[in-house]
């Protein structure tokens, strides 16, 4: 029997699905296979509208051999297996003579853990567990969200946490999962058999397309035990987020109390002296944390360090006196003692690794009003670890609308442990980069407009002249915008000013869940929304809804971050410009994830307003528009307002 040819299943496909074939979907299929094929890496560049679900699934489909697709969002996740992955089954299935199956795969903490339901939830101030739906009052919200997630459990086949709709508070959840440290595991467990996370694994074992997110795939490469199965080919969609999330696995917190939960929770599983320990240690910590200033700790201070040998030392020793213990007189005796190491081994491996000390590692004080202190620990870099661990042993494809940056893929490459393109030796990877383009025509369909005669926005204090020039665009617009800040107190203060001056209803982020936020401005052509980071990234509103983009300023990190100012630092150090790898590549990449929120379809029209003169008088410029989609790019104020009302008037004559 002669293979299917690879042009053949993507056009089945793209047909079942009900697409249109793409150029760069093509070329993009076909870059994926010849990875696969020659056990080689790409970096796969492919614009909105391209159909790089497919383009990357039928190659992996194709190949026979497992394949682990690891996504950033939910969306996507919910996409591939909901949608993409049954319609290209189906359609591939008659040429393939076989039917690849797929699963989903996420942490622990994920699954609704059936143990922690019927069982109880750990009890901070005694030994044993309560229940907590007896604790919690049955008409507060969280009592209503446990008998909710008590219902759902006798129905629901996955147990998935985002299964649930709608969903219930962290909190709520926390009462019913654990994390993979605090699980019993399925033998020692009474609930083993039914397992929602174990039958997760079992079903990812049988699977021809693991479908994963990035930050399982951090835990996979980081913490040396294999979460995810055995796999030849790894796929790494959203592929701009996974330095990021990385970073995030990787990175260590204590706080009072944190430190104070555990102390309770192990204190009557050991003797009276090592838990006094323990408690000691403990309130010394918190003496310290109630004297913590916001930043960067380029030394650990003389009093820090003690108090975190003393934790260290301490949590050890319960550690090892919780390993000995048996007490049949506590109630569930192996989940409270596994509840217990869990709180108390996070405590010893963040104090160890802060107390150690690595020129590798950035530690910092953050203060937060209501919670108080928190201490972080967070590696300067996580590039070594994924050359290391995510390129060996398997054919890596990443891929994103967003990964040449200043109009190469250098920099992406060099956040992963890659060196430049074409550059290779015995340790470093081999790999290629393509883009593939866009179906979308970005000069004809958009326009990019700098206001250029705005004033240099400042650290601090509102900026009268940009609001008056947001309310003029949105005027002109009429509507019809997608306001994107680099903070939540600017767009909370835009929303309030524009509130009283302008007629068009202006919808916040954080006064309504982000998705009807979401759905209510897709809604109506007249209103706009605006939010900070998440919309950034997550909004996909096509047609006359969204059709003026504002950014109102170039979103560089905030000169106060002490991870990317150490990293910026360390860039410097070595001889390179720290400003333009770190803060412009940081806000590069944020532009062009906003900007592509204005072009979803081929018939969008519109504009990307960025009220920040900077991006055309300052030397970084270039490379920040390098970046962005190839909008045809002006700075005339009056040309713009007039191709927003012709806009609106042509959304308008179509009833829209």
């Amino acid at each position: 029997m002669t293979k299917p040819s690879l042009p053949d299943l993507l056009h089945a496909a793209v047909s079942a699905v009900g697409g249109t074939e793409r150029p760069g979907q093509v070329a993009m299929a076909e870059a994926v296979a010849e990875a696969i094929d020659d056990n080689s890496h790409r970096l796969i560049q492919a614009g909105t509208g391209t159909g790089k679900s497919l383009g990357y699934l039928v190659p992996a489909l194709a190949h026979g051999e497992r394949v682990v697709v690891a996504t950033a969002t939910l969306a996507l996740q919910r996409q591939l297996v909901e949608r993409d992955l049954p319609r290209t089954v189906d359609a591939l299935h008659p040429q393939l003579r076989r039917r690849p199956q797929f699963a989903m795969l996420k942490g622990r903490s994920n699954y609704l853990c059936l143990h922690r339901l019927h069982e109880g939830a750990p009890q901070d101030e005694e030994e044993g567990l309560f229940d907590q739906f007896e604790a919690a009052t049955p008409t507060s919200k969280l009592g209503k969200d446990l008998l909710r997630l008590r219902d759902w459990a006798d129905e629901t086949e996955t147990g998935d946490r985002d299964d649930l709709t709608p969903g219930v508070s962290d909190k709520a959840w926390s009462q019913i999962s654990v994390s993979s440290r605090e699980c019993l595991g399925a033998t020692k467990c009474a609930y083993g058999a039914e397992c929602f996370a174990e039958a997760a694994r079992e079903r990812a074992k049988l699977a021809d397309v693991v479908v994963t997110n990035h930050a399982l795939l951090a835990i996979d490469a980081i913490e040396g035990a294999p979460v995810l199965p055995q796999h030849e080919v790894l796929i790494v969609d959203e592929a701009h987020e996974l330095v990021s999330r990385v970073t995030g696995v990787a990175t260590g917190e204590l706080t009072p109390g944190q430190v104070n939960r555990a102390v309770k929770r192990s204190a009557k599983l050991v003797d009276e002296k090592t838990a006094d320990a323990l408690q000691t240690a403990s309130e010394s910590f918190e003496r310290v944390m109630e004297l913590a200033l916001p930043g960067c700790l380029e030394q650990i201070p003389e009093d820090l360090g003690y108090a975190l040998m003393s934790l260290r030392d301490a949590a050890r020793n319960v550690i090892s006196a919780i390993g000995a213990t048996r007490d049949k007189s506590v109630h569930d005796e192996d989940a409270v003692r596994k509840q217990a190491l869990a709180a108390v081994e996070s405590i010893h491996s963040v104090a160890e690794r802060i107390t150690n000390g690595s020129e590798y590692d950035v530690v910092w004080y953050e203060r937060h009003d209501r919670f108080g202190a928190t201490l972080r620990v967070a590696p300067l870099s996580v590039s070594g670890l994924l050359r290391e661990k995510l390129f060996e042993d398997r054919s890596v494809v990443l891929t994103s609308a967003t990964l040449k940056i200043g109009g190469d893929f250098n920099g992406v490459a060099a956040s992963l442990g890659l060196s430049a393109e074409g550059v290779e030796g015995d340790d470093v990877p081999a790999w290629k980069g393509l883009d593939v383009g866009s179906p979308f025509d970005y000069p004809k369909q958009g326009i990019l407009y700098v206001a250029k005669h705005l004033a240099t926005p400042g650290r601090e204090g509102t900026r009268g002249d940009m609001m008056d020039e947001l309310a003029e665009l949105i005027e002109a617009a009429g509507g019809r915008t997608l306001g994107l800040f680099s903070s939540m107190r600017g767009a909370k203060a835009a929303a309030e000013e524009l509130r009283g001056r302008i007629d068009n209803p202006i919808l916040l982020q954080g006064e309504e869940t982000l998705g009807e936020l979401i759905k209510a401005f897709a809604a109506d052509p007249k209103t706009c929304l605006f939010g900070t980071l998440s919309l950034w990234q997550g909004v996909d509103v096509p047609g006359p809804s969204c059709q003026l983009v504002v950014m109102d300023r170039i979103p560089f990190p905030r000169p106060d971050d002490p991870l990317m100012s150490a990293r910026q630092k360390s860039v410097e150090e070595h001889g390179g410009n720290g400003f333009m790898a770190v803060a412009a590549t940081h806000a590069a990449l944020l532009m062009a994830q906003g900007a592509g929120r204005l072009v979803r379809a081929t018939g969008d029209r519109g504009v990307v307003a960025v009220l920040d003169p900077r991006l055309a008088t300052a030397r970084y410029g270039s490379f920040l528009r390098a970046t962005l989609p190839d909008f045809w790019y002006t700075t005339d104020r009056n040309q713009v307002r007039r191709s927003l009302a012709a806009i609106d008037a042509t959304a308008q004559a179509d009833g829209k």
